[in-house]
């Protein structure tokens, strides 16, 4: 355990704020920013989209007081539009869902003095935490693979996430990475 706690919310008014600010802190040192699809309005109509979703949930990491990072997830519906922008279509019966089957992982984003080898696993440690007490089959997030030089998607495999997929599902967002973790608790 990293020292940090962590606290779960299904209520978006609770945390809306505090995730805009770190988004705009975090994506700020990466120089995305200036990007449409990263700006702080693009970004909130994205959250209270998914936010709006039954099921959503984010939890938030504190040092003591101080926000370190969040993540945040929704169950795909029986009418998600998730899997419909996949480059290569999947069969049918793997992108049924039910909102019970597959979690959506949306977002998760630390700030800087609790990420890579100082952060401790802090992205790790949100994940799982998040991850926990969700009974979902199995977990997808998209990535972009340009990121970091790979390293980001690397991460994510070394979580159990396998590429199963790619797709573009804004017209101003990038080509991402369609990942999959079955099952869900590993």
């Amino acid at each position: 355990m990293n020292g940090i706690t962590y606290r779960r919310t299904s209520d978006v008014s609770e945390v809306r704020q505090l995730i805009l600010d770190i988004h705009v802190e975090v994506r700020g040192e990466f120089g995305l920013m200036d990007r449409p699809f990263y700006h702080r309005d693009r970004f909130d109509e994205r959250l209270m989209a998914y936010a709006s979703r039954p099921g959503w949930e984010a939890v938030i990491g504190y040092d003591g007081d101080e926000p370190v990072g969040y993540v945040f997830a929704v169950p795909l519906g029986e009418n998600t539009a998730w899997w419909s922008a996949e480059r290569e279509p999947l069969p049918a019966d793997f992108v049924r869902e039910d909102g019970r089957r597959t979690l959506a992982l949306n977002e998760i984003l630390v700030r800087r003095p609790w990420r890579g080898t100082h952060g401790r696993g802090t992205s790790r440690e949100l994940h799982e935490e998040l991850l926990a007490q969700r009974t979902e089959q199995r977990v997808t997030l998209l990535v972009n693979p340009a990121l970091s030089g790979g390293r980001l998607k690397a991460v994510y495999e070394s979580w159990g996430y396998k590429q199963i997929g790619s797709q573009q599902p804004f017209d101003d967002s990038p080509v991402f990475a369609t990942m999959l973790r079955d099952p869900l608790h590993q």
